[in-house]
């Protein structure tokens, strides 16, 4: 699978904890008790795979490669990339402050958590829209086929090396069970 190829697929992972973060946000607002596991489960997911392992993959290794292509980062794609990835780091960031005061039963802990969901899912969807349409084309336009196959191979490595063996396919087991919890019909 070439370089973008496996970050579609990452993306589909993400796509499926932003429908829990949605279910689970929906469960909050109408005042059900959502166990704190959960939320915890989907804010490690988006700190370790979304952003250490996924984000990562772009900054590092994709993003660099396609500056070295031609492809400008000032004003052009790889900087709205880049500029989305912080303001995910926001939401994300801000939804766990909301998610210790949730565990403490803070007043409007919940809205802020809801709130900060909300945006976050709003955002990346976008965010994966534009990568999957644009960028990732862009990508496979006009990145060498030897370029290519070193992205591979970087990902690996920063997926073992760095994130860890098989806290993928953890991520993708725990996955599928909040999945079954929160959105099956």
């Amino acid at each position: 699978m070439n370089p973008t190829g496996q970050l579609k697929k990452e993306h589909e992972a993400i796509s499926v904890v932003l429908d829990v973060l949605a279910a689970i946000s929906n469960d909050i607002e109408a005042g059900t008790d959502v166990p704190v596991e959960h939320i915890g489960q989907v804010l490690e997911f988006l700190k370790v795979f979304a952003d250490g392992c996924h984000h990562r993959k772009e900054e590092q290794h994709l993003f660099p490669a396609l500056e070295a292509a031609g492809i400008p980062r000032e004003h052009g794609p790889v900087g709205v990339m880049l500029a989305e990835h912080d303001l995910g780091r926001t939401f994300v960031r801000r939804m766990s402050e909301a998610f210790e005061e949730l565990k403490n039963r803070r007043p409007n802990a919940g809205a802020r958590f809801v709130y900060n969901a909300r945006g976050y899912a709003n955002l990346l969807r976008l965010h994966i829209r534009k990568e999957n349409e644009v960028l990732f084309p862009m990508a496979d336009r006009v990145l060498s086929t030897d370029t290519q196959n070193r992205l591979v191979q970087d990902f690996d490595r920063l997926e073992e090396e760095e994130i860890g063996h098989g806290v993928h396919e953890a991520f993708h087991t725990m996955l599928k069970q909040l999945n079954d919890v929160y959105c099956k019909v």
